[in-house]
């Protein structure tokens, strides 16, 4: 709901989509800037505890903004400064959070179903968030966005607070916070079937996911509607989103994830060519529904590959390098496609979009393809052994 209620509001402010890169950049480019560290504090210190502190600093931010605007007392960069703000915030939060999935879950086979029941949960909000931040836009406006999402982070800290977990145990910390972040790199850096999948997730974190800075754009001048079309828009991403993260989560174990990573891009190559000049909301909505669909299987199957792959002594590092692919890369895209919509228009910079994303399925099908060989090949292996056993 405040993500929706930040965008609508610069651009009512702004009524540029230049601004709204803008805005897309500060709320995403500090979670780039500060990642490894908080990759660092997440492998060195509580994560528990890391927790708590971003969520507390998270409902102090929201807390400001609604008091800005409630007493309508605000300049576009007090947005633009808590908007970044949050962003640094994140940085800390989300290595902790994601690192904290994999220490809940007892037995790790079912760890990919867990990743993917993370996503669905987070994307049900997705759907649910910006539908009801339409109507509250309309109707109350956008100081009660931000005051519902500050009282959300109430229930997170209690939830937190009434979780058992196992007891952290302080390792010895032999080297410094500068060492450990080397060793980070180095690890990713030798371990390709984790850094391939990165840079595949930073060329779509790039070139294709700031499509959504786009919204309402699209909702106020290809549409012709008002707050409550940009929260629709953002809605049927969300029902896309949590189709794709339920249809993960009951994968069965053992499912080639590579080849589902290929296939996920490709619908959303699809889904953002078709939505790109599409003038019928109805038909945009299937499009765009297909969109969220690959955007969320794309980057859930990434986060598990990786997740699945990573030693744990190096895990908050190398989630702190999936959170510079996903928020590094949106922000600096979202500078690209917000000045390439205010050159060439919103209809053929989201087709250029999507035709960079068909072009990434592409270059990174050989190594997506090589896995399905030796996949293949283990089968045929596996068949002939069988055969064998049974002659014997």
């Amino acid at each position: 709901m405040q993500r929706t209620a930040v965008y609508w509001l610069v651009y009512e402010i702004s009524d540029s989509a230049f601004i709204l890169g803008i805005t897309a950049f500060c709320a995403q480019f500090p979670s780039f800037l500060f990642s490894m560290l908080g990759g660092v504090v997440s492998d060195r210190y509580n994560r528990f505890r890391v927790l708590l502190a971003t969520q507390v600093a998270s409902l102090v931010q929201a807390l400001a903004l609604a008091f800005l605007v409630y007493i309508d007392n605000y300049e576009l960069w007090h947005i633009l400064l808590l908007t970044g703000l949050l962003g640094s915030i994140n940085a800390f939060d989300i290595p902790a959070r994601q690192a904290m999935v994999y220490d809940m879950v007892d037995e790790k086979e079912h760890l990919p179903n867990a990743i993917a029941l993370n996503s669905s949960m987070v994307n049900a909000a997705r759907l649910i968030g910006p539908a009801l931040s339409g109507l509250v836009l309309h109707r109350f406006g956008a100081e009660i966005c931000f005051l519902s999402n500050a009282f959300s982070f109430m229930a997170v800290i209690v939830s937190l607070l009434i979780m058992k977990l196992p007891s952290f145990i302080p390792r010895e910390r032999t080297t410094t916070i500068s060492a450990d972040l080397q060793e980070g790199f180095h690890y990713l850096r030798t371990t390709p079937e984790i850094s391939k999948v990165m840079l595949m997730l930073a060329g779509v974190c790039l070139l294709s996911l700031p499509f959504i800075t786009l919204l309402p754009v699209y909702a106020r001048e290809i549409f012709r509607g008002d707050a409550s079309t940009f929260g629709w828009l953002n809605t049927l991403v969300g029902l896309g989103a949590v189709s794709g993260a339920l249809f993960l989560a009951s994968m069965k174990a053992g499912t080639n994830l590579k080849k589902i990573l290929f296939r996920s891009t490709l619908v959303f190559a699809v889904g953002l060519m078709g939505f790109s000049y599409m003038n019928s909301f109805s038909i945009a909505a299937i499009f765009i529904t297909l969109a969220g669909f690959g955007m969320m299987a794309q980057t859930t199957l990434s986060n598990t590959l990786i997740q699945t792959t990573v030693a744990p002594s190096m895990r908050g590092r190398v989630i702190s390098y999936y959170a510079m692919a996903f928020f590094g890369m949106q922000p600096v895209g979202g500078l690209v496609v917000g000045s390439a919509a205010y050159a060439i228009g919103a209809p053929l910079t989201v087709l250029l979009q999507g035709i960079a994303t068909l072009l990434i399925a592409v270059v990174f099908f050989p190594f997506l393809r090589k896995d399905i060989w030796m996949r293949k090949q283990r089968m045929k292996l596996n068949q002939v052994e069988e055969q064998v056993i049974e002659n014997t």
